[in-house]
């Protein structure tokens, strides 16, 4: 049925519970998960001063580091249900365009995600890239709620 399932997160409450649930349905049909966090890219500006590269600088390393955590929490609950596990992350301003080229990178033949993301300005970043995942994917999706 399905061999290569790809999880998106944001570290939200939804993504967790979407990977649990991607987790399980892999550990019943034999299949590996590929863990998947985008953070939007700090945005461009023409000239840099070196205050502004080094936040910009700050501002990747502190992005990395989170999608590290969020990726090592599903890697933890993947190796808890024996199921192969490897993560990735990456800067995009358009998350669902990351997310179904990754599926198509890993060979997923499933992406498993939450209905919703994160909440405040995050949102607004991130706010309805599941819709968009489902419009672009020639996978399918499997949407929790």
């Amino acid at each position: 049925m399905f061999q290569n399932i790809l999880l998106p997160t944001d570290g939200s409450d939804q993504s967790l519970r979407a990977a649990r649930l991607g987790i399980a349905l892999a550990k019943q049909v034999g299949a590996r998960v590929h863990g998947y966090h985008v953070s939007a890219p700090l945005a461009a500006v023409a000239c840099f001063s070196d205050l502004i590269r080094h936040a910009a600088d700050d501002y990747r390393d502190e992005a990395i580091h989170r999608a590290k955590q969020r990726l090592e929490a599903i890697h933890a609950l993947a190796s808890e249900a024996d199921v192969p596990f490897d993560g990735d992350c990456t800067f995009d301003h358009r998350p669902y365009t990351a997310i179904v080229g990754a599926a198509r990178q890993y060979g997923c033949d499933l992406i498993v995600m939450g209905t919703h993301g994160r909440t405040g300005l995050d949102r607004l970043v991130l706010g309805g890239e599941t819709s968009k995942v489902l419009s672009c994917a020639d996978i399918p999706v499997l949407v929790c709620h």
